[in-house]
């Protein structure tokens, strides 16, 4: 049974179950797994649902059974709009697109919180308990935890989003939601103040047992050993002789590219890692400069990245430190008190062999959606826009295909697709009458006061 350990040192190693009820360790950390398994044999595996239970099982095994699991993954992929769940589409020579949008709201966040929902219910259920789920959300983590988590007995939802930071579909997606356990919350302040108040909620002992917080952040490893799984699906699906891929995604917390590190550090032939950034670029000048210097957050076409505190980092980091987590624990307490740290060349020298890294602008947003539409008659939203154009402008000269994830579908944000293409794009059926429903939502300062009062209403 794999045990998993803080990025911070100080926590006791807890198994999958005890993590995923955690979310964050108790000393602020984040937990990984002690050890990296092998990649699991998936060559008679028939479609995603069975590559997505023998990728994970080695994560899981030892605290959940295997039947239960396998029923788990297997419903947790029933509300997807393609029978391939996550389908590649080809965009041109040795080039393709992960189509990870065809979730119910209409984001890659749906593959993984999908299963982390009924991953929470089931465990919580066996334990006779009940938690209340904190997250933040740059736009999509907060309607895909919703969608997961609505209605479920055992759980109450409480989503901090950047007060007017995230698309209209993006914010109405949360608010529009009718189910009692719901509370949404507009926060005057970024994603990254959204995400510290979650984090300072979890690292106060007091609130966090008062109100058994839970997290669905990709700072729950289930979230990222979920993701795992697509990179597995695409590789096999682009490159069936099990030559190397490489892939480019749109990067702002860093935890779904992390999840395609995990997958190299599994066996995955693996060319290029491509860290794809907005004008929010920390981690770009990172991989220029090897130090992390968070600037202010300046508001995009593609709000999810609009980030200076990528949480995920961490975890890479912790790795190449040798897994030093009171290392970990010095880095960061100074680049949260000073907004600048120099990472140690040892570190640098590991991290620069896994990752190449780009940017673009808000205008090359808008010209790559249409130069890709008018190419491939293919319609793709600001973010996936970015992974596509650094994928294509760092990956030149490479042999290998190239694999851009597709992050989000361009209904959610049909303003900048209007700019680039003249058109609005439609929203699906399900979400056709999305501006008609009634919102509820509240407001609060960037207080940690003021978010714990709101737990304390919300709790009775």
């Amino acid at each position: 049974m794999i045990s998993y350990q803080s990025t911070r040192g100080s926590a006791p190693a807890l198994p999958f179950t005890d993590v995923l009820l955690a979310g964050l360790a108790p000393d602020g950390g984040l937990y990984c797994p002690s050890e990296i398994p092998s990649l699991p044999d998936v060559s008679t595996a028939t479609d995603y649902v069975s590559f997505a239970q023998r990728i994970m099982w080695p994560f899981v095994e030892g605290t959940i059974g295997q039947d239960d699991f396998d029923a788990l993954v297997a419903d947790s992929y029933t509300r997807f709009r393609h029978d391939e769940i996550c389908p590649v589409v080809e965009l041109g020579t040795d080039e393709y697109l992960l189509d990870l949008t065809l979730g119910p709201t209409l984001a890659f966040k749906d593959v993984a919180l999908q299963l982390v929902g009924r991953l929470l219910d089931f465990e919580l259920t066996r334990r006779g308990q009940r938690v209340t789920v904190l997250g933040a959300t740059s736009g999509d983590t907060g309607s895909a935890a919703i969608e997961a988590l609505a209605n479920r007995s055992a759980i109450d939802v409480v989503i901090l989003h950047p007060e007017g930071r995230v698309s209209d579909v993006q914010r109405k997606q949360m608010t529009t939601v009718t189910a009692s356990n719901v509370h949404n919350v507009a926060v005057a302040g970024t994603f990254d103040d959204c995400q510290d108040l979650v984090k300072a909620a979890f690292g106060d002992v007091a609130i966090r047992d008062r109100y058994r917080l839970a997290a669905v952040n990709s700072i729950n490893w289930a979230r990222v050993m979920a993701q795992i799984v697509y990179y597995v699906w695409s590789a096999r699906t682009v490159a069936p002789d099990g030559s190397a891929v490489s892939f480019s995604v749109p990067t702002g917390n860093f935890g779904n590219i992390l999840a395609g590190w995990y997958a190299k550090s599994m066996g995955l032939a693996v060319d290029q890692l491509i860290v794809a950034s907005n004008r929010n670029d920390v981690l770009t000048r990172y991989f220029e400069t090897g130090a992390l210097d968070a600037e202010a957050v300046v508001p995009s076409f593609s709000p999810s990245m609009d980030i200076q505190v990528s949480s995920n980092f961490e975890r890479l980091l912790w790795e190449a430190s040798g897994r030093d987590g009171q290392a970990i624990q010095d880095l960061i307490a100074t680049f949260r008190s000073s907004g600048h740290v120099e990472v140690p060349s040892a570190w640098n020298e590991r991290v620069f062999g896994e990752f190449v890294a780009g940017r673009l602008s808000d205008e090359g947003t808008l010209n790559e959606i249409e130069r890709v539409y008018s190419a491939s008659n293919v319609l793709i939203d600001p973010h996936t826009a970015v992974g596509v154009d650094v994928g294509r402008s760092v990956h030149a000269g490479s042999n290998s295909p190239l694999i851009t994830l597709a992050t989000a579908a361009p209904a959610k944000f049909p303003d900048a697709v209007e700019k680039a293409v003249g058109f609005r794009p439609e929203l699906p059926d399900h979400l056709a009458d999305l501006f008609e429903r009634p919102e509820k939502f509240e407001k609060a300062p960037n207080d940690l006061a003021a978010i714990a009062d709101l737990l304390s209403k919300i709790s009775g």
